[in-house]
């Protein structure tokens, strides 16, 4: 009898909620896919904690990831169809590129960027990642690393990475606002696409695209203060930022604290980027880290000892949150103080306590960024402009400026007391 042979097929079809069926475009995108360092990703929220809010927001960066490689997809062929010379492998490493430009985040994505790794940027993770996913490929990722990181001649690829309008902003901004609800952050990411091309190895938007250009910086603009800077989502993730300051210092005085074997290794001692890069076990270690890890210690935390760490931990895990203020002004320093002797004699606190029920901080946002490369439309007479001067209604004073709000949050104890000073 004759043995028949099957060969996996690894083309396979991804269902996702914002853009339907999603094909993988290459086999070896499907080996990268099924590593253990992008299966991760599945247990990390795209929105870290601001599910509080909108309840939808539960997606995750594997979706967001999908999505991104999704529309480089839709990206590559439109350009191609326009007679830019895109090849097989360059192809597929711009796709690697998008695939795993956030494989480096950790849990609760930018919400503990700075709170679990100090002083590393999750891009330098990702490279690290993509590093080690190299080797363990045979130097498959080579030219990837090469587009991610802005080295290879072709510019206009990184430019689909990482720009003002890359497939990864296209993608969280129409997924965000998928799952949010919030549909002023819903954009045209089809009609952007088609509207690509690149002139002297730049990516351009021919001027037929310029009214969905202009729709797509206003709801960038609209989403960070609708739901990535919305007031709740901003001191619920102060609040657990300061959770771990604490559960740190604890851990530093000797105090015993649980967590899981490798988020403790992160709280122990601050590790810097050159151990990542000398020490193998260092990355697998962070590798190993997810959202799973945070709550599970937020639920043995209220019940720590530690009156601090106890009552955070609480008032996380039960939703029940600080009160928040946030405004252009800078807060009047008295005031400040008042709410901080009131929150001391309340609460039997010291000095150094203190900041962790009373804290001020400054959170910023600007749509449009005159200092990165910019975004170019292209004439039909083959000149360029920037989109601020193509467009008859972007004011690119406003889009552009860095707009700061102070931020102010306090126990809801004691709000009723504070509108009376």
């Amino acid at each position: 009898m004759t043995k028949q042979y099957y060969t996996l097929n690894k083309l396979k079809i991804i269902n996702d909620p914002v853009y339907g069926f999603v094909k993988i475009p290459f086999e070896f995108i499907y080996d990268l896919l099924q590593h253990k360092y992008f299966q991760r990703l599945r247990g990390i929220k795209q929105l870290g904690l601001t599910s509080m809010v909108y309840p939808g927001a539960m997606h995750n960066r594997f979706q967001h990831a999908v999505g991104a490689m999704h529309l480089m997809t839709q990206a590559v062929d439109v350009l191609r169809s326009k007679g830019i010379e895109i090849s097989k492998q360059e192809s597929e490493a711009v796709h690697i590129a998008i695939l795993l430009h956030d494989i480096g985040h950790g849990p609760f994505s930018h919400v503990l960027e700075d709170a679990v790794v100090k002083g590393i940027h999750h891009e330098e993770l990702s490279l690290l990642f993509m590093e080690r996913l190299n080797d363990a490929f045979d130097g498959k990722l080579n030219l990837a690393i090469d587009i991610f990181k802005g080295h290879y001649s072709k510019k206009f690829l990184h430019q689909l990475v990482s720009s003002q309008l890359d497939m990864d902003r296209l993608d969280y901004l129409r997924r965000d606002s998928f799952f949010t609800g919030v549909t002023e952050g819903t954009i045209g990411s089809d009609r952007i696409i088609k509207m690509l091309h690149v002139h002297n190895d730049k990516l351009v938007v021919e001027s037929k695209g310029i009214y969905s250009i202009e729709k797509f910086l206003i709801a960038r603009r609209l989403m960070y203060w609708q739901v990535y800077l919305h007031k709740t989502c901003v001191v619920a993730e102060k609040m657990l930022v300061l959770i771990l300051q604490r559960a740190r210092y604890l851990l530093q005085q000797g105090s015993e604290i649980f967590a899981t074997p490798h988020l403790l290794c992160f709280f122990k001692e601050a590790i810097s980027i050159d151990e990542f890069k000398s020490d193998p076990s260092v990355l697998d270690k962070f590798a190993m880290l997810d959202d799973g890890d945070i709550m599970s210690a937020l639920k043995v935390w209220t019940n720590h000892n530690d009156f601090i760490l106890s009552t955070l931990a609480k008032l996380i895990v039960n939703r029940d949150l600080f009160h928040v203020e946030m405004q252009k002004e800078t807060f009047d320093k008295q005031r400040i103080k008042q709410i901080k002797n009131r929150v001391k004699e309340q609460m039997n606190l010291g000095n150094e306590e203190i900041s962790y029920f009373v804290h001020t901080d400054v959170v910023a946002n600007h749509a449009y960024s005159l200092t990165d490369e910019k975004i170019k439309i292209l004439s039909g007479d083959g000149s360029l402009q920037d989109v601020s001067d193509a467009s008859d209604i972007l004011n690119v004073s406003v889009l552009s400026k860095n707009v700061k709000k102070n931020v102010l949050i306090y126990p809801k104890s004691i709000s009723r007391w504070v509108k009376s000073l």
